[in-house]
C-alpha cells in the first residue's frame, strides 16, 4: 500500500511564539478531518486525540528566538527535513506552493482541506501550537496570549505598545503598527 506522509505548520505569521510543523501517515481513516482553521476549538481538540492514536506522526518546534535566528524559511526547511527523515513513507505532502528546496516533496495549496493526511498534521501542529501558547499566558498573563495566540491582532499590538517586548516575541517581525511614522521620524513627539 503505498503510503503518504502528510506536513503541514501552525504559527508562520504571528509576532509572537513557536512555528509548529507536523507530519503524519494515518493507520486508519479518521471521520471529520479538515484544514484546522476550518474546525472549532473543542473539535481539533478530539480529533487531536484520535490522530495521534490512529497514525505515525512527528511534530517539530521552533522557538521565536530560533525563527529570529535562522528566518521563517530555513526553519521550515529544517522542518520538513526532519519530518522526511523521522516518518518513513512513499510520498510526502506538505500544504502550500514551496518545497524550500527539499527534494521527494510534493506540494498543494489547500492541501489541509482536501487530504486527508495533510488536514491531520494541520491539527497536530494547530493544537501543539495553541497549547504552548495557553501555557505562555500563565507566563506572561499581561498579553493574553490565550485569546489571540501570538498574532498581530490589534489586542496584542496594544498590549505590546504597553508591556514592550517578551522572550517569546519574534523580534525579526516587523510591525507596521509599532513603527514609528514619517512624522515622528523626522520630528519626535512634539
Amino acid at each position: 500500500m503505498n503510503k503518504l506522509c502528510g506536513i503541514d505548520e501552525a504559527g508562520r505569521g504571528p509576532i509572537a511564539g513557536s512555528l509548529v510543523m507536523a507530519g503524519v501517515v494515518l493507520n486508519k481513516s479518521i471521520d471529520g478531518l479538515n484544514d484546522s482553521k476550518k474546525l472549532t476549538q473543542k473539535k481539533r481538540e478530539i480529533l487531536f486525540e484520535h490522530i495521534i492514536k490512529e497514525s505515525r506522526y512527528h511534530i517539530v518546534s521552533f522557538s521565536a528566538a530560533k525563527v529570529d535566528e535562522f528566518g521563517i524559511s530555513k526553519c521550515l526547511k529544517e522542518g520538513l527535513l526532519e519530518i522526511i527523515s523521522t516518518i518513513k513513507a512513499d510520498n510526502y505532502l506538505f500544504d502550500g506552493n514551496s518545497t524550500f528546496g527539499v527534494s521527494n516533496l510534493k506540494t498543494m495549496i489547500k492541501a489541509d482541506a482536501k487530504i486527508a493526511e495533510v488536514s491531520a498534521a494541520s491539527i497536530l501542529a494547530k493544537v501543539t501550537r495553541d497549547r504552548q501558547m495557553v501555557e505562555f499566558a500563565k507566563i506572561y498573563p499581561q498579553y493574553k496570549f490565550e485569546k489571540h495566540k501570538g498574532y498581530g491582532t490589534a489586542l496584542h499590538v496594544r498590549l505590546i505598545k504597553e508591556h514592550g517586548y517578551c522572550n517569546i516575541h519574534r523580534k525579526s517581525f516587523r510591525i507596521k503598527a509599532l513603527e514609528p511614522t514619517l512624522f515622528e521620524k523626522n520630528y519626535g513627539n512634539l
